[in-house]
């Protein structure tokens, strides 16, 4: 290959990173855009820009969306169900992991994978039934144990692949040193379970922050709403006021873009370290 074939090999890479780039970003222009408009620049025109900014959209979509209060309640929600799920999931992986050469460990990995193409929609009814058994209703403490549990068979499958490249020995120096199960687990294997656990921490609030179906069974009341939930205060029987509902959106984006810029260089390492070895 000549260096002018290399030239436009570079060349169609940048095009199509750019192109990628762009196509993802669009969606945050629009919201932005749509945030900062009044309903008549809207109506005329969605792509225009405005010609005023108007603010008043953000301090109206928190007062009516009661903003603060739900963000409090994502916040609680996300921290409680990635680290129930992180602590869980890493004994979990750890455990199976290091005994994955017997064939029961390796079906606990298989039905970890056949749990995670259940449809949530099919166990709605008995859920709601058993968290109204057990009076844990519009409570965010049950909510936090449902979503962690709907988040665990991927982080476990996870934590396995990573703690199959851990070398045992290890282990067998820190056993011969008189160290227990749990101090191994906790004092030397964890620790080097961190890039792993770090992309699991991103993926899981992501999908915690903007999780829907559970937070719409199980927390029904304003006072414990999530974000997600919130957002279809906007959405009437007659009537919509989208630029209010983008102005909610971009406020809500705040926190969770902010924690994925942080953690963000981790996520490729920890997928790829945790290759499972051949």
């Amino acid at each position: 290959m000549n260096m002018k074939t290399n030239k436009k090999v570079v060349w169609i890479q940048r095009i199509i990173i750019w192109a990628t780039t762009i196509l993802f970003l669009f969606p945050f222009y629009i919201s932005i855009l749509m945030a900062v408009k009044s309903k008549k620049e809207t109506a005329k025109d969605l792509l225009a820009f405005p010609t005023s900014i108007h603010w008043e959209n953000f301090a109206d979509a928190m007062k009516k969306a009661n903003i603060l209060e739900s963000m409090k309640n994502s916040i609680i929600l996300t921290v409680g169900a990635v680290v129930l799920t992180l602590i869980v999931a890493s004994m979990a992986g750890y455990a199976i992991g290091r005994q994955y050469h017997k064939k029961t460990f390796r079906l606990y990995e298989t039905l970890l994978m056949a749990a995670m193409m259940i449809p949530f929609q099919t166990l709605m009814i008995p859920i709601y039934k058993m968290y109204k058994s057990m009076n844990l209703l519009n409570s965010i403490p049950g909510a936090i144990i449902m979503i962690g549990a709907c988040n665990m068979p991927f982080a476990v499958m996870l934590f396995i692949g990573f703690v199959r490249t851990i070398p045992i020995e290890l282990e067998e120096a820190a056993m011969l040193e008189g160290c227990s199960k749990a101090k191994i687990f906790f004092k030397i294997i964890f620790p080097l379970l961190k890039p792993i656990t770090v992309t699991i921490a991103v993926l899981d609030s992501l999908w915690t922050w903007n999780e829907f179906n559970v937070s719409l069974l199980l927390l029904q009341k304003k006072a414990v709403k999530t974000i997600p939930i919130q957002q279809y205060v906007f959405f009437g029987e007659h009537s919509s006021n989208y630029n209010m509902a983008f102005a909610a959106a971009v406020i809500s984006m705040i926190p969770i873009v902010i924690f994925f810029i942080v953690a963000q260089k981790h996520i490729v390492a920890g997928m790829t370290a945790g290759a499972v070895k051949g």
